[in-house]
């Protein structure tokens, strides 16, 4: 063969060096693997749920806000806030000495008719007893058919009497229960057995009724602690998918890091528009074991999930990780760059979604999709800080 020339032989090496070159720079120029987060695929639970669209509120099953029927100055205030009652308990009254006075004058009156009664009836007994009398007589031929007439008509006579005066006996006892009702307008009884939560006026001031449509306070705020659930406002679309007896977890703000579960005891029948683009229906919720969560008040805000359905030991993944399209970009180790693979999902929530085909267990796959040029084919390393997880 054939030695090369000097001037060829240093062709070839200034060639190889330009080529040595030409790498190096491509390779300092190369971009940057770009640092995300991976998921290893793995079997487990998968929930569908649905959540509230608005925060719920922790609710008692029974409350009543009680005013007087009519206004007047407090003479007596029988409780102070936080006092527990019990049912039938007097709570407040309002002054009514007035009514006192009219509750005498019909007993007074009643009284009277009574008297009356027995005045009319023996007078009515006499009479009846003298026209027996004269009965007797007429028929021994003593006295003549006109007389015994007039005295049977006298006895008839007395007894209508003695009838119209038990008549005014129930009308003045009639009288007496009025004026007993009406002060019935102006004191105030615990409805059942409970916690005074709010008292609106102080003895001596005067109170005023709340009638429907206008937005007077209260007196007293009565509510029944031993009894609460949780109203929670669903979206119009889920709502069709909530029934009355499905499982439920019960989140409270002041009770952070715990769910409660619990059950659907009632869908409202109809639509709430608090905001022309807010549709939502009401759901209540009880607490399988309120105690479990001590002392809850009224008012508390609550978020509610209702279990729709529950797969387990099935192959999941984070359902931030599912793309447009259920697409997900699976890191390939041997090239180290994402490869874009369509999935086939089955239950999902917020969190997982279940993985019917398109992916085995082990598999890592891209959750950071929000960072920068995360696509597929994109060079990647594993985000240290954050793990395989």
């Amino acid at each position: 063969m054939k030695p090369l020339s000097p001037l060829l032989r240093r062709l070839l090496v200034a060639a190889l060096i330009l080529a040595l070159i030409v790498g190096a720079v491509l390779w300092l120029l190369r971009p940057k693997p770009i640092t995300v987060i991976l998921k290893t695929v793995e079997t487990g639970k998968v929930e569908s749920t649905v959540a509230n669209t608005r925060a719920g509120t922790v609710e008692a099953c029974q409350r009543t806000k009680l005013s007087t029927i009519m206004g007047g100055r407090i003479e007596y205030l029988g409780v102070k806030e936080g006092d527990k009652v019990k049912k039938g308990q007097l709570l407040m009254k309002l002054w009514n000495d007035d009514q006192k006075a009219q509750e005498t004058l019909a007993k007074a009156g009643q009284n009277l008719s009574e008297q009356r009664v027995n005045e009319a009836c023996i007078a009515a007994a006499n009479a009846e007893r003298e026209a027996d009398r004269q009965t007797a007589l007429r028929q021994q031929g003593f006295v003549s058919v006109g007389k015994e007439e007039l005295s049977r008509t006298e006895a008839r006579t007395r007894r209508a009497a003695c009838n119209t005066a038990k008549a005014d006996v129930q009308q003045a006892q009639a009288r007496v229960g009025a004026t007993q009702t009406e002060q019935g307008r102006i004191v105030l009884h615990a409805p059942f057995d409970g916690t005074v939560a709010k008292i609106v006026g102080e003895l001596g001031e005067y109170s005023t009724p709340s009638p429907p449509g206008v937005l007077t306070p209260p007196a007293i705020d009565l509510i029944d602690e031993s009894c609460l659930y949780v109203k929670a406002p669903m979206d119009e679309v889920d709502a069709p998918k909530i029934e009355v007896g499905q499982k439920v977890r019960i989140t409270l703000d002041a009770l952070p890091k715990k769910s409660f579960p619990g059950k659907v005891k009632r869908v409202a029948p109809y639509v709430s528009a608090v905001e022309k683009q807010a549709r939502t229906v009401d759901i209540e919720v009880n607490f399988d074991a309120p105690e479990s969560a001590g002392r809850l008040l009224v008012g508390y805000s609550a978020d509610v999930e209702v279990l729709l359905a529950s797969r387990d030991n099935v192959l999941r993944v984070p359902t931030a990780a599912i793309q447009e399209g259920g697409r997900v970009l699976v890191y390939n180790p041997g090239t180290g760059k994402l490869e874009e693979r369509k999935i086939k999902p089955g239950l999902a929530n917020w969190e997982n979604t279940e993985v019917l085909e398109g992916l085995t267990a082990g598999e890592r796959i891209a959750t950071s999709l929000d960072r920068e040029g995360v696509k597929a084919g994109a060079r990647v390393v594993q985000d240290e800080k954050a793990g395989s997880k």
